[in-house]
């Protein structure tokens, strides 16, 4: 998809051409964003499982059956959707408090430990369990989703239990509301006075490390007399029970504990944990008696440990080396005086940590560090190969992806960290098995933001949890640059927006359930000829292979990409054509000598004496307004690199640029309107004629007009001031601003130009064919001729300058010119200004002589 846009070159001709060629609004993509919406509006009532469900009548599962031979199991059904269930006819529900193994016709019988919702809770996610022992949790099968509907009845998303034999259960009598506690009386503690933090016994057997592997006997816990609060070391350093899944045969034990829901804060004191075992590819396939955890203000935790419900099961310990606490990343001595060394020992550092959690702040620290590294490296770019910045580039998104996940923690619902760096933008999202709604929020940073189905991912994982990490990083085109998109064809190759990273970390299955959506903010101007492209990183190019551009306008582009990585959007313009220096130079004497011109009326409409009866306040107005814009044009565009970087000067500029130019066509047609009642009324040309309009409200209709054009576009577009160059911005028809009032007056002097010639022709042709009297015509013509480039009508010439040297250096000559035409009209061919100079001159020579 194509916009028309303007090119803005920095030459004074290729500056007026830009006048002319405006862009042309897009406004489908909001028309189609409307119309989706109202489609999904229409048909959401049609998914509402309440009114979209299987039954699922199977006598055997009723609460009381007691199989004496053969067990049911619910692993072989090929789950879909949502179902209610029945008994003989009745409405059940699966139950919600404790259910004895052995019942509903198998041998591990499920029910929800959470209790039902409401109607008004909408869908909620509950976890299943079966009982054994005496422990009503202590297998674990995958989370369900549940809603309760308006008729007093329940329906459930069911999905493949994690153990053979086991199946649902269905009961038909009154239902729990209220969450279910499922901790057993043998771990009510009553708390003595003495706080838990400094009153605790040591475990340290260096087989806990999670990294300790037995090969010949596991160890287990269940045989130890637990008794109060207790701090883990592992070879003298405080560490702290997983939160987060631990493989089989970890931790020196078969069936390795952790617990789920993530360590309290001090300020939270004690909490209650559930602890999990994984297995048959589960987290929390087995299940043990929760226990209570607390937050000390040391930095260290404590943990009231009770015996596991399971046999080969042992409570692990975080190694000290993959602990938050064991990272210590340092800046080098001499490390501001290098280029490279500097971002390569952070960066060997951040490679050599095994941390697997670390809080916001220490990330933010780490980032920073290596940002203000890269600098270095991004001043010596120059120097530096297309190989030595790709390297730097990978090895600087692989250490801040790891960084990133380092931010993901276990959630039974869902969580969100974000941060803001002057060089980085961070977003993560994790979802966990008893996150309820259908979809996640998007993902927004201040250039991009993007649309992911982490539900559907999370669903795909056997945890039935998944993150999401999104950065977009402000300064990463300096090593990544646009010119690594290696194309066939000699084009301009143009970063449009922010690099973007995004990833699933500590997230199993990664395949994506459907296409990533991003949307790009333009960080640059749009070119109407650019073609932009959706790529991603691949080691040392970008390359857009499974990305594509779903919708663009002036501002943003949406892609859409079929996998995660580093993403970007390019646009690829052709090579602009080598600078004319002879044009330059052309340009800038005829500039030169134009604002001298615009000077040299000036002070001859305001020091030599005039009839009474001549108004020279049209043309006073279009020097002043004319050579302001043009000095303060020609001193903007030599001193451009030091302006642009202070955008509000820069939009300062162009809207004074915009009135300034603006009033000058005003004037234009004032002096239009003047000239053309100055013929009507007079049989010839004269300087004489009748006061028409007062000066003061000239003056009002040539600047309020030009004003109030100005301060309307601010009101409307406030960002549309400051482009590249420091004139109007191209984005949404903005430029239409300046162009539809300059087109208009541009037709509206054309058409009194030709009356004004007309009738001027008419009325020479009856003048007598004297010798003095055809001399004068030949002035009267000259001067006629000479008001079509004062009155601005040669600006049209824009319209045809594309690709004509000849009509550009013409236009160029004509319209940097016009006081030169002024002048040579109004001062050099009046008699009576002439006689001014001469006496001027006498007296100057006189002055000289004596």
């Amino acid at each position: 998809m194509k916009i028309k846009t303007p090119n803005c070159q920095l030459t004074m001709a290729s500056f007026q051409t830009g006048f002319i060629r405006a862009p042309i609004s897009v406004m489908l993509y909001v028309l189609a964003c409307v119309t989706v919406t109202q489609e999904t509006t229409t048909f959401a009532n049609l998914s509402d499982p309440c009114y979209n469900y299987a039954v699922l009548d199977q006598p055997w599962r009723d609460i009381s059956n007691i199989p004496f031979s053969v067990y049911k199991c619910d692993v072989s059904v090929a789950w879909s959707g949502w179902y209610r269930l029945f008994v003989n006819g009745l409405s059940a529900h699966i139950p919600d408090t404790c259910v004895e193994y052995g019942h509903c016709g198998t041998y591990a019988s499920l029910w929800i430990p959470h209790g039902h919702p409401t109607v008004e809770d909408g869908v909620v996610t509950r976890e299943a369990c079966s009982q054994w022992g005496d422990f009503c949790c202590y297998i674990r099968s995958f989370p369900i989703k549940v809603k309760a509907c308006p008729d007093n009845y329940y329906v459930y998303e069911l999905v493949s239990p994690t153990v053979c034999n086991a199946a649902y259960c269905a009961d038909v009598s009154s239902i729990n509301t209220s969450s279910t506690a499922i901790t057993p009386a043998t771990i009510s503690t009553v708390y003595p006075s003495v706080d838990s933090c400094n009153n605790y016994t040591v475990l340290d057997e260096p087989w806990r490390a999670n990294s300790s592997h037995q090969s010949n006997s596991y160890k287990c816990d269940r045989c130890i007399t637990w008794s109060g609060w207790y701090r883990l070391f592992i070879n003298g350093v405080s560490t702290q029970i997983p939160d987060m899944c631990v493989e089989i045969y970890s931790c020196g034990a078969q069936m390795p504990l952790w617990i789920r829901g993530g360590h309290p804060t001090v300020e939270d004191g004690v909490v209650t944990r559930d602890v999990c075992s994984h297995w048959n590819n589960y987290c929390c396939y087995y299940g043990s008696y929760p226990i209570k955890v607390k937050a000390c203000p040391g930095n260290y935790y404590v943990y009231e440990l009770v015996r596991p419900t399971i046999y080969p099961a042992a409570y692990c310990a975080v190694a000290p080396e993959t602990s938050s606490a064991g990272i210590n990343i340092t800046l080098q001595e001499g490390c501001t005086s290098q280029t490279g060394g500097c971002l390569q020992n952070i960066l060997e550092q951040i490679e050599n940590f095994t941390a697997q959690v670390l809080p916001l702040d220490t990330v933010e620290n780490i980032l920073n560090m290596v940002f203000n590294a890269s600098e270095k490296i991004v001043e010596s770019s120059a120097a530096a190969n297309s190989t030595e910045l790709a390297s730097y580039g990978n090895r600087m998104l692989k250490a801040n992806e790891k960084l990133i996940s380092t931010l993901v923690k276990p959630t039974d619902t869902s969580g969100n960290v974000s941060f803001i760096l002057a060089a980085v933008e961070g977003q993560v999202i994790m979802v966990g098995p008893q996150f309820t709604l259908e979809k996640i929020p998007r993902l927004d940073t201040s250039n991009s933001s993007v649309d992911i189905d982490l539900i559907g991912i999370a669903r795909n994982n056997i945890e039935r949890s998944a993150a999401v990490a999104f950065m977009s990083y402000n300064t990463m085109e300096n090593l990544l640059k646009p010119d690594f998109f290696n194309t066939s064809n000699n084009m301009t190759k143009t970063m449009m927006s922010t690099v973007i990273s995004a990833t699933l970390p500590k997230t199993t299955n990664t395949k994506l359930t459907k296409p990533v959506n991003f949307t790009f903010r333009h960080i640059r101007e749009l070119d109407p000829n650019g073609s932009l492209s959706c790529v991603y990183w691949n080691i040392s190019e970008w390359i857009v292979d499974g990305c594509s551009v779903l919708k663009t306008n002036s501002s943003y582009t949406v892609c859409s990409c079929v996998h995660l990585s580093t993403f970007a959007l390019i646009m690829q313009t052709s090579r602009p054509p080598e600078s004319d220096s002879l044009l330059e130079l052309l340009n800038s004497v005829c500039v030169i000598v134009g604002l001298v011109f615009f000077s040299l009326a000036l002070m001859t409409f305001a020091l030599c004496q005039w009839r009474p009866g001549v108004n020279n306040v049209a043309r006073i107005n279009i020097c002043i307004s004319l050579l302001l814009a043009h000095l303060l044009f020609l001193l903007t565009q030599r001193f451009l690199s030091l302006i642009r970087p202070q955008q509000v000067l820069c939009a300062v500029i162009s809207g004074l640029l915009h009135f300034l130019f603006l009033s000058g066509f005003v004037w234009m047609f004032i002096e239009a309107v003047l000239l053309f009642i100055c013929v009507k009324n007079l049989s010839q040309i004269s300087s004489k004629k009748r006061e028409v309009l007062s000066s003061g409200f000239l003056c009002v209709i040539g600047y309020v007009v030009a004003l109030v054009v100005v301060c309307v576009s601010v009101g409307l577009v406030p960002e549309g001031y400051g482009s590249e160059h420091c004139w109007i911005k191209m984005d949404k028809g903005f430029i239409w601003s300046f162009l539809g009032p300059v087109c208009v007056i541009l037709v509206l002097n054309t058409i009194l130009f030709i009356k004004i010639f007309s009738r001027l022709s008419s009325t020479l042709t009856n003048l007598n064919a004297e010798v003095s009297m055809m001399k004068q015509a030949k002035i009267m013509v000259f001067k006629t001729l000479a008001q079509f480039v004062v009155l601005g009508c040669s600006w049209i010439l824009g319209f045809f300058t594309n690709g004509s040297k000849v009509l550009e250096i013409l236009f160029l000559i004509l319209n940097s010119q016009q006081g030169t035409f002024i002048f040579l009209i109004y001062c050099v061919l009046n008699n009576e200004v002439r006689q001014q100079y001469r006496k001027f001159f006498r007296c100057l020579c006189c002055v000289k002589q004596h």
